[in-house]
């Protein structure tokens, strides 16, 4: 799942959904691994205060946890670079994904074209609605699959990938999914890890899972680009979505599962442009 918004100011950027035509000149395009919407608001936000003298020092613990607080939290970002008059698009990658996922659509976009009430000029939601709809204990058998996943030293990245298969098999039996997984598993100094904090998502997993409840509406366009074959934008969904969003535009793409840009990139892309304002 990821989200798109086409900042009209300079914020960062992520993939929306939108269009057939090819239009000229390109945007610039960014894929940001953590939550984009707090960096937008720490760049925003007034510098904080310093502290207040103390006669003491704190203690090494409090400082840190202090520091910790005022501290920003550097992003993971990739940039593609286009057209310096085109307004940025911002693409977000969902649970368990990474930069890397959205790269080829970053590029793509960046060719064929494209250019929070004050922020986003227009919002491009793929494959997600405003509600809860998947069930929390079907990520918390995933995670716990991850966890359980044993791999010895000194085996090659295809053959380590190969053995973890085999045993996420049993619990994630769609094979697009746990490929999806897969891109987690790294090396690290000779041992192959998961390179999300699989405890932390485990212990906020129902904040992840639910959408939380807004009263006033985004009045940019949206879009919601789902997967005909994906149940995560339902019919019953649809109240809620015009409610919050009431210039949404609802599509799906036939034959496509979850990760819309992975089943059927071209479409994908083509829906993105359409959706895009013309240059």
């Amino acid at each position: 799942m990821a989200t798109v918004g086409a900042g009209a100011r300079r914020v960062a950027a992520l993939p929306p959904p939108g269009g057939a035509r090819r239009r000229g000149g390109a945007a610039r395009t960014h894929s940001v691994t953590a939550c984009a919407p707090a960096a937008m608001l720490l760049r925003r936000l007034p510098r904080a205060p310093a502290p207040p003298r103390r006669q003491r020092p704190f203690p090494a613990a409090a400082a840190a946890a202090f520091r910790s607080v005022v501290t920003p939290v550097p992003l993971s970002h990739g940039e593609e670079r286009g057209r310096a008059d085109r307004a940025p698009l911002v693409l977000l990658h969902g649970l368990f994904g990474s930069r890397a996922n959205l790269h080829a659509v970053a590029k793509a976009l960046v060719r064929g074209g494209s250019g929070t009430p004050d922020l986003v000029e227009r919002l491009i939601s793929v494959d997600i609605g405003p509600t809860s709809t998947t069930p929390v204990s079907e990520f918390s058998a995933y995670i716990s699959a991850m966890k359980s996943v044993k791999i010895p030293q000194g085996l090659s990245r295809s053959a380590a990938r190969q053995l973890a298969d085999h045993q996420l098999r049993p619990v994630v039996q769609h094979l697009q999914l746990r490929q999806f997984l897969l891109t987690n598993l790294i090396e690290v100094e000779g041992h192959y890890v998961w390179r999300v904090n699989l405890d932390a998502i485990s212990q906020h997993l129902v904040d992840i899972m639910n959408f939380p409840i807004f009263h006033k509406p985004y009045p940019g366009p949206a879009l919601f680009l789902g997967g005909s074959d994906s149940p995560y934008i339902r019919s019953q969904d649809y109240p809620e979505i015009q409610r919050l969003f009431p210039k949404a535009d609802v599509q799906y793409i036939a034959g496509a599962g979850h990760i819309v840009h992975q089943d059927k990139f071209g479409e994908f892309i083509t829906a993105v442009l359409n959706f895009l304002p013309p240059p």
